[in-house]
């Protein structure tokens, strides 16, 4: 499947951890945290830093903060 699609079907998730850095945060995993919930991903393009990334879904909405400067494989797109 596509990773950035995430898992509908077991959603929403109280953790989701990536290992493999997107250039940008798929908005369909911050979709499927549920309230609370938290998402770890190294952010950043192949060849530029890369930061790894906590996201936070609370009721007020979404927080993003980066933490340190990482080097993860490329997330590539799957086949759905």
């Amino acid at each position: 499947g596509d990773g950035y699609a995430g898992w509908t079907e077991h959603a929403p998730f109280d953790r989701i951890m990536v290992t493999a850095a997107p250039d940008e945060i798929p908005k369909p995993l911050i979709e499927q945290l549920a309230p609370g919930g938290r998402l770890v991903i190294p952010v950043g393009s192949q060849g530029n830093t890369q930061w790894m990334t906590i996201v936070e879904k609370t009721a007020a909405g979404v927080a993003e903060r980066r933490t340190i400067p990482v080097q993860f494989v490329p997330f590539t797109r799957g086949k759905p």
